[in-house]
């Protein structure tokens, strides 16, 4: 069993795959600031509150004991506030990245799974997208989780593999985690908070796709997890640098998802219509053959699980991770 430390493991992929790592019988270690995590989150493993910037910090995490490896999820994720600050996104994402590079150079910590994006291909020129597609970001949150893949390229003794997520969505199955982001920018969440004075906004029905809404592609955040688990193992059993897709190879429209939210609730949500977004494009859909041929990875959740497991966290947390204290039995 590996010791690995998970930044930003307070947030909402991030404290997934420590519990994954954890359950598996990893020995984790949770480095994250809280700026957009949980700390009720934070439940497995050992937690330990700091910035990326801090770069001491980070040295004297990693000297403190033998890691085998990090996943590193710390990092701001809202596309359209990207758009509007891109100097905020270069300094945290990619500065930020920078120094845990430094800080992992410096202890002997080889092994990192970076949490990348599909951001970083743009405007599909074919779907399902491949590695190997062009890489053209169309927004500065994508520019900067490309720039760390190459950062990660070029540091000689760090190999890596930068997993490229598609649309993360749903909750743990047993609905004690979840999504909780402020402000919240993803669809499922938003849909599950809508009433009729808080209608969900469609941004965009004149897209070039069936119905005019945006497709994506959305991949069970529990399937994320076991991805993260497996590609440090891979890096682990002495595997070199790679990018991998995650995604399922499906897409779904966002109307496709309302209909999915009202067969598994019997309520459709309220909607109301809104011109595109900044840096959105039409059509984000996975091909998912290497990460099965290179980590064997499969995801085994499709979207009915997604929705029904957001549905019973949304049910049982209304308020996100403010209602863990109503919720003792969730342990440990």
């Amino acid at each position: 069993m590996a010791t690995i430390l998970v930044t930003g493991g307070a947030g909402y992929v991030g404290s997934h795959a420590a519990r994954f790592l954890a359950e598996a019988g990893h020995q984790v270690v949770v480095y994250d600031s809280l700026v957009t995590g949980h700390r009720e989150a934070v439940r497995w493993g050992a937690f330990v509150p700091g910035d990326l910037h801090d770069r001491e910090k980070l040295a004297a995490v990693l000297g403190a004991q033998p890691f085998d490896g990090v996943l590193h999820f710390a990092a701001l994720i809202q596309v359209e506030e990207s758009v509007r600050e891109p100097a905020l996104y270069w300094r945290n994402n990619v500065e930020g990245s920078r120094a845990l590079l430094d800080a992992m150079e410096e202890a002997g910590v080889a092994h990192i799974v970076f949490s990348s994006s599909a951001c970083v291909y743009g405007e599909p020129e074919a779907t399902p997208i491949v590695e190997d597609h062009p890489l053209r970001p169309d927004n500065p949150y994508g520019e900067t989780k490309l720039a760390m893949e190459h950062e990660i390229a070029g540091r000689p003794g760090i190999r890596g593999v930068c997993l490229r997520y598609f649309n993360a969505a749903g909750a743990h199955p047993d609905g004690t985690m979840g999504e909780d982001h402020h402000p919240e920018s993803h669809l499922l969440p938003n849909l599950l908070n809508a009433g009729p004075e808080r209608p969900l906004q469609i941004f965009g029905t004149d897209y070039p796709t069936p119905d005019g809404t945006a497709v994506r592609d959305y991949v069970h955040v529990w399937d994320l997890a076991a991805a993260h688990e497996r590609a440090m193992a891979y890096l682990l059993d002495g595997g070199d640098d790679r990018v991998a897709n995650l995604g399922t190879g499906t897409g779904y429209s966002v109307m496709q998802v309302i209909d999915a939210v009202e067969g598994a609730t019997g309520w459709r949500p309220p909607t109301r219509l809104a011109p595109r977004r900044p840096g959105d494009v039409a059509a984000l859909v996975a091909s998912r053959e290497r990460a099965r041929a290179v980590l064997g990875w499969e995801p085994s959740l499709d979207l009915t699980d997604i929705v029904a497991d957001a549905y019973r966290w949304h049910r049982g947390h209304p308020r996100g991770y403010a209602d863990r204290a109503s919720h003792p039995e969730e342990g440990p």
